[in-house]
């Protein structure tokens, strides 16, 4: 079974996390590098069907690689012993929003949606407006049954309402975030009961109402060139 083939690579990855461990594995990751880009795959087919701004793409494009930067962390392992995906309008671009899937062991995979990245204070901007300007269709989103009962909006946030925003808004919680997200966890008996891919497009198909006020909220921007 991939899954299981998935999970036992990163667990033996998080044992041995170093370079030679890696590349003395080669076969072992690259058969579950596969089993992973085939379920994104899988489920980049069946998000296309709920969301049309989901496009086919390849499904390599849109994960993201297993080796960490460590220049700037106390963390000096080589890997971060999880496979994750992006599936976006434009891939694993952070925006436009799309569905973020992390698979990693002991209990910590999850499905999530919306913006992650907090880093850009022009994204921040437009869906703060956004949220002050449509601020009913924002409560009903939240608080819709199908959507209040799975997820709980998160994200990075500001001790006030930022200047420039009405402090009595009834949204004014929101208006202090900097990143707008819903996560959904995973364990690893649900990854090992073989049904994986449907029940992952019912959660993501209930986070995209979330994710298409965001989108027409981020209509104007453009990710920076690096």
């Amino acid at each position: 079974m991939r899954e299981a083939l998935m999970l036992d690579f990163l667990s033996q990855l998080e044992l041995h996390n170093n370079r030679e461990w890696f590349h003395g594995n080669q076969e072992l990751y690259r058969q579950a590098k596969l089993a992973f880009q085939q379920l994104v795959g899988e489920l980049m087919d069946g998000l296309g069907s709920v969301d049309e701004a989901i496009l086919p793409m390849d499904p390599a494009s849109l994960t993201f690689k297993l080796m960490r930067d460590t220049r700037f962390s106390h963390d000096k392992s080589s890997y971060q012993p999880a496979f994750r995906a992006h599936i976006g309008p434009k891939g694993k671009l952070p925006i436009p929003v799309g569905y973020y899937l992390m698979i990693r062991p002991g209990n910590r995979s999850f499905l999530g949606g919306g913006l992650f990245a907090d880093m850009f204070p022009g994204a921040t901007a437009l869906v703060r407006d956004s949220i002050a300007a449509h601020g009913e269709e924002w409560e009903q989103i939240i608080q819709a049954p199908e959507f209040a009962k799975l997820f709980s909006v998160q994200g990075t946030k500001l001790k006030n309402v930022p200047r420039g925003y009405d402090p009595e808004d009834p949204n004014g919680e929101y208006l202090k975030y900097k990143s707008w997200y819903v996560e959904y966890p995973v364990s690893d008996d649900q990854l090992l009961q073989g049904d994986f891919v449907p029940g992952a497009l019912s959660v993501f198909s209930r986070m995209k109402p979330l994710n298409d006020f965001l989108n027409r909220a981020l209509g104007g921007f453009e990710m920076p060139r690096r």
